[in-house]
């Protein structure tokens, strides 16, 4: 997802994992206190990290059974899936925040898809369902190429 990271101004590399539902269940458990399988979660490398490498924003970690679910569920190709997913993890480590921007992220997330021409987002088809960032607190805007920029 060079072209999303280029599109949000997003320098620093993304690792991207995708793995079991059952070990996004642990994640989740682990670092969220929920006990449920998700389908995308967000690690933004701590500020530290960031400052000594300037190279890593974060991680995405994907469940490949739920896009694979998702893929069929709403008629387009799992790459396609694990793109868009792909793309929202992003968007949270750039410093979006869907639970609490005013719909910003949204916003955002729509004109991405739309440029990188995939279907629609999660925000869109599941109002209610939390895809949130895993960071303590929203952090300032900064010089860092991790961290979200207004143009």
């Amino acid at each position: 997802m060079l072209r999303a990271r280029k599109a949000i101004r997003l320098r620093d590399i993304v690792n991207v994992l995708v793995t079991s539902s059952r070990e996004l269940r642990s994640f989740n458990r682990q670092f969220r206190k929920i006990d449920k399988p998700t389908d995308v979660l967000s690690f933004p490398a701590p500020p530290a990290v960031q400052r000594q490498t300037r190279c890593v924003a974060g991680d995405v970690a994907i469940s490949a059974d739920i896009a694979r679910e998702n893929a069929v569920r709403l008629g387009h190709s799992v790459a396609d899936e694990v793109k868009i997913l792909t793309l929202h993890g992003i968007l949270h480590l750039a410093g979006f925040d869907h639970e609490r921007d005013h719909g910003e992220m949204a916003r955002e997330e729509s004109r991405l898809r739309r440029d990188l021409k995939l279907e629609s987002g999660l925000i869109e088809r599941s109002p209610g369902v939390l895809h949130q960032p895993l960071e303590r607190k929203r952090r300032k805007v900064t010089g860092l190429g991790s961290q979200r920029r207004r143009a």
